[in-house]
């Protein structure tokens, strides 16, 4: 497993009010769409209905902070799910994307974290 990848600004909120692995799957479920954050959930949103309710109201302390529109994230979900063991296969089906497109975007990883400029380099 590989350490979990920067979170991008845009969703800095929403995985400090959820966590990393309800964020992607909040992410997953509403991500490209326009989504009303209550500021009092009720039993009756869907966000209480994928996440529960302490959860939604985690998200309502937050709600000033997020775009009305969410995110999809695809990139980013495909780097967490990497970190935590999963395949480039298991990503495409989750992600309904192509494994192709699941390398292209691990592929960034080594460019957008370069290397730790006092890390003893070894390549001779």
């Amino acid at each position: 497993m590989t350490d979990r990848p920067r979170v991008p600004a845009q969703i800095e909120a929403i995985v400090e009010a959820l966590g990393v692995d309800d964020a992607v799957e909040f992410l997953l479920a509403f991500g490209g769409t326009e989504v009303y954050i209550a500021e009092r959930p009720t039993a009756k949103s869907m966000i209480v209905a994928r996440l529960g309710m302490q959860k939604a109201q985690a998200l309502a302390k937050v709600a000033d902070r997020l775009p009305k529109r969410m995110p999809i994230q695809k990139p980013w979900i495909a780097k967490v799910l990497h970190a935590k063991g999963l395949t480039g296969a298991e990503i495409a089906r989750k992600l309904h994307v192509t494994d192709f497109t699941v390398r292209r975007y691990l592929a960034d990883i080594g460019k957008r974290n370069p290397p730790d400029p006092d890390q003893l380099n070894l390549d001779l």
